[in-house]
């Protein structure tokens, strides 16, 4: 009797160990983010630095990746530096995606700091054709805002998928079909903006911020900025005079301003030439409302060239 009782209450002391141990693994890696699914597979930890890359990779990657976008909704990213925090969490993303061409100017520091065996990085502007800054102030070299021509922005596209690819080869015919569909929506936006502007009265825009060029490049469109690629610059009282007397001449119709960016300089001029002003949004960042409201990229883009349509045609 006292060797079966032994060796009953080791069977339960056996199985409780065995029960509790399965509990407790499941536990830590969902409450670590380690990216296990409920089925055991292990999804890829990828960061994004700029909200038009985190949209893009979201469209490829779906529910294959554990994605996180490192600028917060609504923040200038121009103006943003990673925490600590940040960085701590960089450490165990297994792909980092950024835009390049000058958009992330803390970017440099945070690659040095990365263990490149480990971290799969990509640079979704490279092989693109850039165009050089206007700006005045000469922060930077080239605009990089490349995305918002939908061909470059469908380059870059690709440029994420085959990162993705890169650091997941078992589901690269899921990553594939991704593309494939988003690129056919690529190709459909761009013919839209074409059909649109071929039926435009005028061709020039005045906006807020030098972040157009892209845009009005593919389209034909002419670009005339207040301030400079920089958001933070402020135009001279010069500036805002040519301004003035290019909207009066041109009998332009509307002022275009950003979200993200104050709207005082827009009004300004709006005021001193009768102008209406109006939201051209180049998708650097969204608000969390927007968000929540389902915007993306494509609706984004749209929504713009309902605006154009208004102002130009």
């Amino acid at each position: 009797m006292k060797k079966l009782r032994v060796g009953f209450l080791g069977l339960v002391l056996i199985l409780s160990a065995l029960v509790f141990t399965g509990c407790g693994a499941n536990s830590t890696a969902d409450s670590q983010g380690t990216g296990f699914a409920s089925n055991g597979d292990k999804k890829l930890t990828v960061y994004t630095t700029v909200y038009p890359m985190y949209d893009l990779t979201q469209k490829i990657g779906g529910d294959k990746i554990q994605l996180k976008n490192l600028v917060p909704a609504g923040t200038e990213p121009h103006d943003w530096e990673p925490t600590p925090s940040d960085m701590a969490a960089l450490e165990k993303a297994d792909v980092l995606i950024y835009n390049g061409a000058g958009m992330e100017p803390w970017l440099d520091k945070v690659l040095k700091s990365l263990n490149p065996e480990k971290l799969v990085t990509v640079e979704a502007t490279q092989g693109l054709t850039l165009l050089n800054s206007q700006d005045e102030t000469k922060k930077l070299a080239t605009d990089p805002h490349v995305w918002l021509d939908p061909m470059h922005a469908k380059q870059e596209m690709g440029a994420i998928k085959d990162a993705l690819v890169t650091a997941d080869p078992a589901n690269h015919a899921y990553y594939e079909k991704n593309y494939v569909e988003n690129a056919a929506h690529f190709d459909q936006l761009d013919q839209e903006y074409k059909v649109a502007v071929s039926q435009f009265s005028k061709k020039d825009i005045v906006v807020a911020h030098q972040a157009f060029s892209y845009l009005c490049n593919a389209y034909g469109l002419n670009q005339v900025a207040i301030e400079g690629l920089a958001a933070d610059s402020e135009p001279s009282p010069a500036r805002m005079a040519e301004i003035v007397k290019f909207v009066q001449e041109k009998q332009l119709k509307y002022i275009f301003f950003e979200e993200l960016v104050s709207p005082k300089v827009a009004q300004t001029i709006a005021q001193e030439t009768g102008a209406s002003t109006a939201v051209l949004n180049p998708f650097e960042g969204l608000t969390e409302s927007d968000q929540q409201a389902g915007k993306d990229y494509f609706s984004v883009m749209r929504d713009n060239l309902e605006v154009l349509k208004k102002a130009l045609q």
